[in-house]
């Protein structure tokens, strides 16, 4: 058995792919079946224009099936390689040319650009080929010390969930940091993210991309960068310009120095994977690896035109099924959990891994099943976004109990209700107790709903309560691109505003959402910034704004203190109330009035809501562990949401133990009293909990 990166080896096997280092020199190893010549390229330094030393990989001798291996003695770790491929002409999907330079789908650090938007390596209108310009792969030997590192293992129903960017999470100057957008930078805020509460991090990818892949298009968006990082060129590699000491192999050790932190902190680190497309986009589009290796069994092809399936929007779709590319991904993520100790992966526009070769969803795609089953993943979290790009949406029904589901229609009905929409008591208060119309049928629970409000794509919180048309001209599309149906309101003013009222209802309405976020039955995922007031000035498709359009204003931490402190709090009550993170649905009173329930809903005046018409509600949830099936009894929680645009007087229900106290109100404490009923003024827009202690 061979272990990637170890040297004690001293027989060179074909396997696994990559550049193994064993004790006399390094295994070099790649896959190609239609490549008829094969050569691989020794570089001494990363921006050398020619290699060091060339050694063609002949079918008889350096050809196994179809895997192209070559053991040279005299490579070292810290040398660069790369490949060029010859071969079958064959269909119109074929794209070999052997004056191509390709990096190995295997590499695990990819050198090239040494800083962040370094405009030296790149060529304005012109793709990478070869030459200085093109990036290499490292040979890497591993020996980080993980001696003492522990996963976290937080269960489902402790998660919260801190979806944020990593290098706009500290690229501004007021972030205080003494490595601004970098691993280490990120690790410094640990403290302000222990404090916060969260309990996982879900970083936007991290794998080798090229943000300057804008500066490369000959159009007038060449001062943009991409940002975001869904374009990725290297899979198993981490993000080189991300590490503060350099692109040979340094990322590796920053980056698991920064999980390891972490994990320290008992923070889950969660990966953005983006299995669905390249970085090489359609045709005409940069080659680095997968199109000159194998185009047509890494990619789905159309075979009537020979073009590219464009399944996830970005011009190509990965061949996700195809078993070549099944074991490619299965490698990868193996990879991520074993050696760089992730805890878990979100996949981007994970639809698409649920098509076969011809592009039809299959009821039972090996991939998702493979990922499910597999031994070393077992204790991974995986979170779907289940859509695609072409129609494909799978929320409620993504083909495998293992996996977890961004819940889109979470983040609309919620959006809907606090905008004042009619007829939304329905839907809203289905999504706060879980989803079950999308989740219980198939005997899931509700912890298979991650829940959201906001993301990355999208508006932020203080946007979606600012503005109701997107504003993305920045990004040089003349605002085409970005969602245009975004559920928002700007309460009487598109953007910022000095009119008070309008400012006292953004305030109340980003603590509403909030609160419903994590008061809700379901995993919570918080977008970085959201709970201090970030804005993107009403973009929302921030993919290219490298700037302080998506850089977190760490001032508005200040500014917005008292929003930072109701986020904090509404965290710290959720992990201390198991009534608000059960793992079974609710289940309201029957015919029988005066049976146990775990769930009372309640219109104003303590009748029956009114579902058609109304926009005010209560929620009474029992802390009794025998109705909720929580662990242990808990006290008995009165959630109160008024999404109307006048006050409306609730009327309590006796509480069940001890006398009701409140907890929390988005709008300054309300009127509340008992004349021998207990009642609660709701300003409009506005919501409440109190809690009534078990006696």
């Amino acid at each position: 058995m061979t272990t990637r990166g170890h040297s004690h080896l001293t027989v060179p096997f074909p396997v696994p792919l990559g550049a193994q280092i064993v004790r006399d020199g390094v295994q070099f190893t790649v896959f190609s079946r239609h490549a008829t010549r094969v050569w691989l390229m020794l570089f001494d330094a990363a921006d050398d224009a020619q290699p060091r030393e060339e050694f063609e990989l002949t079918a008889g001798q350096h050809r196994i099936g179809d895997l192209w291996h070559k053991h040279v003695c005299e490579a070292k770790a810290g040398q660069f390689y790369l490949y060029r491929m010859e071969g079958q002409a064959g269909p119109a999907g074929r794209f070999f040319d052997p004056q191509q330079w390709l990096l190995d789908p295997y590499a695990l650090a990819i050198a090239g650009a040494p800083t962040w938007g370094d405009t030296e390596w790149t060529q304005p209108g012109v793709l990478p080929k070869n030459g200085a310009r093109f990036p290499k792969c490292v040979i890497v030997r591993d020996e980080f010390d993980w001696t003492g590192d522990r996963t976290p293992h937080t269960p489902l129903s402790q998660t919260v969930i801190y979806e944020a960017h990593l290098r706009g999470f500290t690229a501004r100057d007021n972030s205080a940091v003494r490595w601004p957008g970098t691993y280490a930078g990120f690790a410094e805020k640990i403290p302000y993210l222990l404090d916060l509460g969260v309990t996982a991090v879900e970083f936007l990818p991290l794998q080798e991309f090229n943000e300057m892949e804008l500066h490369q298009e000959n159009i007038n968006r060449r001062g943009l960068r991409n940002l975001w990082g869904y374009s990725t060129m290297a899979f198993f590699a981490p993000n080189g310009r991300y590490a503060r000491r350099g692109v040979a192999g340094q990322q590796i050790v920053e980056f698991k120095q920064l999980v390891r932190a972490l994990h320290q902190a008992g923070i889950e680190v969660i990966l953005d994977v983006v299995f669905n497309h390249t970085a090489e986009q359609a045709e005409g589009g940069p080659t680095y690896s997968f199109r000159g290796i194998d185009n047509d069994i890494y990619y789905l092809m159309d075979p009537r035109t020979g073009r590219y399936s464009n399944f996830s929007g970005c011009g190509n779709t990965l061949n996700s099924n195809h078993p070549i590319v099944r074991n490619f991904i299965m490698d990868c993520l193996r990879y991520w959990v074993l050696h760089m100790h992730v805890d878990g992966f979100r996949f981007d526009l994970a639809a698409v891994l649920t098509r076969g070769s011809d592009g039809k969803i299959l009821p039972n795609p090996p991939i998702v099943e493979q990922i499910a089953e597999d031994p070393a993943l077992r204790d991974c979290k995986m979170f779907a976004e289940a859509w695609d790009a072409a129609g494909a949406y799978q929320v409620g029904s993504f083909p495998s109990d293992r996996w977890w589901e961004w819940n889109g229609k979470y983040r609309d009905d919620v959006r809907r209700f606090w905008r004042g929409d009619g007829g939304q008591l329905g839907a809203f208060t289905t999504r706060l107790s879980g989803s079950a119309d999308l989740y219980h049928q198939n005997g899931h629970s509700p912890l298979k709903s991650i829940n959201f409000v906001t993301c990355h794509d999208g508006f932020t919180l203080a946007d979606l309560v600012s503005y109701e048309q997107k504003h993305n001209e920045a990004n040089g599309e003349n605002n085409r691109d970005g969602e245009n149906y975004n559920l928002a309101c700007n309460h009487g003013a598109e953007g910022p505003t000095d009119q008070p009222g309008i400012q006292a209802v953004r305030r109340r309405q980003q603590k509403n959402l909030l609160l419903t976020l994590l008061c809700s039955l379901g995993v919570p995922m918080l977008l970085a910034g959201d709970e201090f007031g970030r804005t993107q000035r009403g973009n929302n498709n921030a993919y290219a704004q490298d700037n302080d359009i998506s850089w977190l204003d760490w001032s508005l931490l200040e500014a917005n203190a008292e929003l930072h402190d109701f986020a904090k709090r509404l965290i710290r009550f959720r992990q201390t109330h198991p009534s608000l993170r059960r793992p079974s649905f609710l289940h309201g009173p029957q015919a029988d009035r005066n049976a146990p329930a775990d769930v009372r809903w309640l219109g104003p005046h303590g009748q029956d809501p009114d579902w058609q018409n109304g926009s005010a509600i209560g929620c009474l949830l029992s802390g009794d562990a025998q109705l909720t099936g929580a662990a242990f009894d808990d006290d008995h929680v009165l959630l109160l949401f008024n999404a109307g645009r006048h006050s409306v007087e609730f009327h309590l229900p006796k509480p069940p133990g001890a006398p009701w106290q409140l907890e929390f109100s988005t709008e300054a404490p309300p009127p509340f009293y008992n004349t021998g009923d207990w009642r609660l003024r709701l300003t409009d827009r506005s919501s409440a909990v109190l809690v009534s202690a078990r006696t």
